[in-house]
């Protein structure tokens, strides 16, 4: 949770693998306190509670396959998790990231893309329509799952990006045929206390903000709203 005196706080996600000494936070500037935080100066003071819920489990996925399908800004948390594969690359299998975005001004990360590729994971990015300055695959995330191989038995699915793409996703993995337990979404519901006290990001009896975000799709099937 970051916030600013007078323009209260907000949920962001670190974007930087764990680190005692330092913490990476990607900030859209979209309303009053995100402009007012890109507005701060190197010196400023800022208000920082947390890390607050519950992250991805990188020790159980060590051994498996990692298959990272992100949309729009959902790269951002989802950095940290390939970051994290990265720097420990020999003890997980293949890397492969789908990313989707609506057009080219839209990518993130664009340096770190290439490094990644070079670093061994396999990245496909797509727009959603057609572009002058676009050569590469067009059409929603999905269209990436279809082609993309999968062995089923040793992959573990990561899906984060807004929450329409949810289902669709979902809905396309299926012919993978991944282990729901095998796979993991990080609910984007807005979280307003982080403590489960003001039941902004309440899912029927789930608080997003105590028991996830990250949670298998085992775990949320049953919830109608979550997806």
């Amino acid at each position: 949770m970051v916030g600013l005196p007078g323009y209260g706080e907000a949920p962001i996600s670190i974007s930087s693998q764990p680190s005692p000494d330092m913490v990476d936070l990607c900030i859209k500037a979209a309303g009053d306190l995100t402009n007012a935080l890109h507005r701060l100066r190197k010196g400023d003071i800022l208000w920082v509670r947390g890390p607050f819920g519950r992250g991805f489990p990188v020790e159980e996925m060590k051994g498996k396959d990692l298959l990272f399908i992100a949309g729009g800004i959902g790269l951002i948390p989802m950095r940290s998790l390939i970051k994290s594969a990265l720097s420990q690359r020999k003890s997980f299998g293949r890397l492969t990231l789908l990313y989707g975005v609506k057009e080219p001004g839209e990518v993130l990360f664009k340096k770190e893309l290439k490094e990644w590729e070079k670093r061994g994971v396999e990245v496909n990015v797509t727009i959603d329509r057609p572009h002058p300055q676009w050569r590469g695959n067009v059409g929603v995330v999905t269209t990436l799952i279809g082609p993309c191989k999968v062995d089923e038995l040793k992959t573990s699915a990561v899906i984060i990006g807004p929450h329409v793409m949810y289902k669709y996703v979902i809905l396309s993995l299926g012919s993978k045929k991944i282990r729901g337990e095998d796979i993991f979404l990080s609910l984007e519901r807005r979280m307003r206390c982080g403590m489960g006290k003001c039941g902004h990001c309440q899912i029927q009896s789930v608080y997003v903000c105590q028991e996830g975000p990250v949670f298998r799709l085992s775990e949320i099937r049953h919830l109608r709203e979550a997806i």
